[in-house]
């Protein structure tokens, strides 16, 4: 038998999963979105990785630094374990808008790390993101776009031509129309 990579949820961290802070730098700012947990342990429960992907500007215009991250990182992990979700990783990208480098979203460098710690199909998974660049790098690398309108995603959403395969107002519903999407390829994939 063929050894299939895993599918994987990819997913956006402000806006997405927390509450959108301009440049959120400590701890005590982080607070999950309605429906975020939720979603989270349903997605988990379709066996699915997760997988956080974050610009992280502040790191380069000097708001914050990697060991603040790395405090807000393990505040957001201990959230979600209370919540009974774990995700599988988080990765960052520190440099600023005027850099070019590979791991700015939309560029796939997040993914690329990503790929490097966990076995998953790019191809075969999912991104969810408010942010016209989450669904851009969702394209990139082959993954099924899904916007949230949290965060700024109602402002893209209005702007129109975002390339969403859907359009969700949480991650819970996000997560249930993945779970539809599953049930339908299983279905096709036995009829």
């Amino acid at each position: 038998m063929t050894h299939v990579p895993r599918r994987a949820v990819l997913l956006d961290r402000d806006g997405t999963i927390n509450v959108e802070t301009h440049y959120l730098s400590r701890p005590e700012q982080l607070t999950l979105l309605p429906g975020a947990a939720e979603g989270l342990r349903m997605m988990r429960d379709l066996g699915l990785a997760l997988i956080v992907v974050t610009n992280q500007s502040g790191i380069a215009r000097g708001y914050f630094t990697e060991e603040d991250l790395a405090t807000v990182h393990a505040r957001f992990r201990d959230i979600l374990a209370k919540e009974g979700v774990a995700v599988d990783g988080i990765y960052h990208c520190p440099h600023g808008t005027d850099t070019d480098c590979a791991c700015r979203k939309p560029k796939r460098g997040l993914v690329d790390q990503a790929l490097t710690d966990i076995e998953f199909d790019p191809t075969r998974s999912f991104i969810i993101g408010d942010k016209a660049i989450d669904l851009e790098l969702g394209r990139a690398v082959g993954a099924e776009p899904i916007l949230v309108r949290t965060g700024y995603g109602a402002d893209v959403e209005a702007k129109g031509d975002h390339g969403a395969a859907f359009v969700a107002n949480t991650l819970a519903q996000a997560a249930a129309f993945i779970g539809g999407r599953l049930d339908r390829n299983k279905a096709l994939k036995h009829s």
